[in-house]
């Protein structure tokens, strides 16, 4: 079986104090409902730091299979959620590569993903055309949307009014309902309450064990993790320590904790 998603020495490299460099809508329009999505950059392979720099990822590779989930751990600051910017195409990498074979439907932090000023119905739509949908494949999908994500009443209000919690429901409903073979998501049981986290865990565990599809998944939460993935990668200061059984990838993150 080949990988769905394969990660080869990638770097990323930002100054203290800069902000970070992100696509614009047009770029990411542009390829992301390409198949494989190509994510490449040679860079210079003698670069290195200058003052004021610092790798948030550094060397890092992998490989993820379909309908695997990949539990991505480590300490704040240690790269998790550059990683998955990079792969969700957010933000470029310095140096090295990464191909994802699919479709990609992500969900990082709030404000992430839909556009403030349009409505929770028009940004449904939206980021199905971007995945590359017809409008009747999104419209097949559009109820159970609304329904798993509690926002009927709200659908024709700009999303920039939605409260935290309301935003990230429909965020994630639409990544888990709309047809993409990877899903990649960034602590999502961060936000909202138990019932909404219950559902989130059901429902991404169901799209890994009955539809075959693909997850990256952070989470500081480890009882989660061990529920819902199969493998684990531990990274920290921007480098992959250990990758292997989920619950051994936990026991060592928490032993390093322990150690400090």
């Amino acid at each position: 079986m080949k990988p769905i998603i394969e990660v080869n020495n990638l770097f990323k490299k930002y100054k203290y104090g800069e902000s970070q460099p992100y696509y614009t809508l047009r770029e990411t329009l542009s390829g992301i409902a390409k198949a494989p999505l190509q994510i490449f950059n040679k860079g210079r392979e003698n670069e290195r730091l200058r003052k004021g720099e610092f790798w948030a990822l550094e060397d890092v590779s992998f490989k993820v299979y379909p309908g695997e989930v990949l539990g991505i751990i480590g300490p704040n600051g240690s790269g998790k959620s550059t990683l998955l910017k990079v792969l969700s195409r957010i933000t470029p990498p310095t140096r090295g590569g990464a191909v994802l074979k699919g479709r990609v439907g992500s969900l990082l932090e709030v404000g992430t993903g839909f556009q403030q000023e349009l409505t929770g119905r028009e940004n449904i739509y939206l980021n199905g055309a971007i995945l590359g949908m017809k409008r009747r494949e999104i419209a097949r999908k559009f109820d159970e949307i609304v329904d798993f994500s509690d926002t009927e009443r709200f659908l024709d209000t700009p999303v920039k009014h939605y409260s935290s919690g309301m935003y990230m429901r429909l965020a994630f409903a639409v990544a888990a309902y709309l047809e993409t073979e990877i899903l990649i998501v960034d602590e999502v049981l961060s936000v909202g309450d138990t019932e909404f986290q219950r559902k989130c865990l059901g429902k991404m565990n169901s799209i890994a064990n009955f539809e075959g599809r693909t997850i990256l998944f952070v989470s500081h939460n480890m009882e989660a993790m061990v529920k819902l993935c199969q493998k684990g990668m531990l990274l920290k200061n921007g480098q992959k320590i250990m990758e292997g059984n989920i619950k051994k990838t936990v026991k060592a993150y928490i032993d390093n904790i322990e150690n400090k």
